[in-house]
């Protein structure tokens, strides 16, 4: 894949010279008019915000869909693991090195989800693709957004910079949600020209909202003209079903409301009575499944969780019966305070919307990773953020366990690092509910 400055193709190097190289290359060809829109997704957004401190006066607006200025940062937390979709894209971008990149894509899927498995995961690249990957080695051994091999890849600094209005495409459970979430705030707080629009699709299974956007938003400014007006802040609010607009993100007139876990699996805003705490044991060798959600197959996003909800190493607790709606729009998070046999561990929480049939839908999630968890720890844990109204006659539901595998790594109990580590060390982990260890999940709720 060769560089529009020259040399082979290397991830997360030289997005901003090869940038700003492509630009000024564009504005002097005989065939080019008088003024570009940027626009495209995910890896071409991003390279988007590589160069928008210092564009040509003929960039006249950018759309960057399903992405953000800094991409991989979300997948080099230290204290979340995150697996498969770095891991993928990496496996994806080695087959464009080679002859039928698509062809061999298809059948790659298979192969990388075999490939996870394998220990130690510094292995994984060669069992998924036959041999050894530059970036999935730094993925997997430079783990950590400070580690000098990511010295380049975070463009959030430039975010402010940008002199050409910019609408912002992004999705509920799309991977880069978070990052993009803050990239417009950022627009926002400098007073930028800058919209926002968050479907409820993810990454891979979106609508033509893009496309709309490209020829209203992006074709008017490319003639110098004012599209049609519309709130700075588009969102498709998920369980009314409908698409609302506001005039910031997080959006005025949201409260955080703690919601407590309960005894019984129960789930409730009064504060836990003193109750014996939860138990499940969990088992990296036989891992707690990722089902649907933020991730790139086929089945991401919204699904049932059922099966996933019968397994004895998940946890839930569950409102009564609603008896009006709860609207939640902005950040959510949770505290759960948390004991493990082992000093490492993982808490995956999970929102869901139960249904008057009892079928439960996730809404959004996060995981976090502990050191010390084998003593009594709040385990914070910041979960995707959302728009949801659950309706009157439905339930809100939290689950508690520890991991969503392949999304996330499983944390191997034993400290080793995840690159190296070949042994996986089962754990009894406890979730405590009572007074003095009041775990709860925090929902931003519309005001009355």
């Amino acid at each position: 894949m060769p560089r529009a400055a020259g040399g082979p193709f290397d991830p997360f190097r030289h997005e901003r010279e090869d940038g700003l190289a492509t630009l000024e290359r564009v504005v002097k060809q005989p065939w080019f008019g008088d003024s570009i829109v940027l626009a495209g997704p995910s890896y071409l957004g991003y390279v988007q915000w590589a160069v928008a401190d210092q564009l040509p006066p003929e960039v006249k607006a950018m759309i960057p869909q399903i992405t953000t200025s800094a991409l991989t940062l979300e997948f080099l937390r230290e204290d979340g693991f995150s697996l498969e979709t770095p891991f993928g894209w990496g496996t994806m971008v080695a087959d464009q090195e080679r002859p039928f990149p698509l062809v061999r894509r298809v059948l790659q899927g298979r192969k990388d989800q075999r490939a996870l498995t394998t220990l130690p995961l510094n292995r994984a690249d060669t069992a998924a693709i036959g041999r050894s990957y530059d970036y999935v080695q730094d993925i997997l051994v430079h783990h950590g957004p400070d580690a000098e091999r990511w010295a380049g890849i975070d463009h959030r600094h430039r975010v402010a910079q940008v002199n050409v209005p910019v609408s912002s495409i992004a999705g509920w459970y799309d991977i880069f949600l978070p990052g993009q979430l803050d990239d417009f705030r950022s627009l926002q707080e400098a007073g930028r020209t800058a919209r926002l629009t968050v479907g409820p699709w993810t990454h891979l299974k979106g609508d033509n909202t893009a496309m709309n956007e490209a020829l209203e938003f992006g074709l008017a400014h490319a003639r110098g003209e004012e599209p049609p007006h519309r709130a700075p802040v588009r969102l498709f609010v998920m369980g009314e079903e409908a698409w609302r607009d506001f005039d910031s993100w997080p959006p005025v007139g949201y409260a955080p409301r703690r919601f407590h876990l309960q005894p019984g699996g129960a789930l409730a805003e009064e504060p836990p009575a003193e109750s014996a705490p939860d138990t499940y044991h969990y088992d990296p060798m036989n891992p707690t499944p990722a089902v649907g959600g933020v991730r790139m197959v086929s089945d991401s996003g919204r699904v049932d969780n059922a099966k996933l909800e019968a397994r004895p190493d998940v946890l839930t607790y569950t409102t009564p019966t609603l008896d009006q709606d709860v609207e939640v729009i902005g950040e959510v998070s949770a505290e759960i305070f948390f004991r493990s046999s082992l000093p490492y561990a993982d808490v995956f929480v999970r929102l869901c919307d139960v249904d008057p049939k009892g079928r439960s839908v996730n809404v959004c999630d996060g995981l976090v990773s502990l050191t010390g968890a084998n003593e009594t720890t709040r385990a914070t844990v910041t979960l995707w953020a959302t728009a949801h109204r659950f309706k009157r006659g439905h339930h809100i539901r939290v689950q508690v366990s520890s991991g969503a595998f392949p999304r996330y790594a499983r944390n191997p109990g034993t400290g080793e690092p995840h690159a190296t580590a070949t042994t996986l060390v089962a754990a009894d982990q406890t979730v405590l509910h009572d007074p003095e260890h009041p775990s709860a999940i925090i929902l931003p709720v519309r005001r009355a």
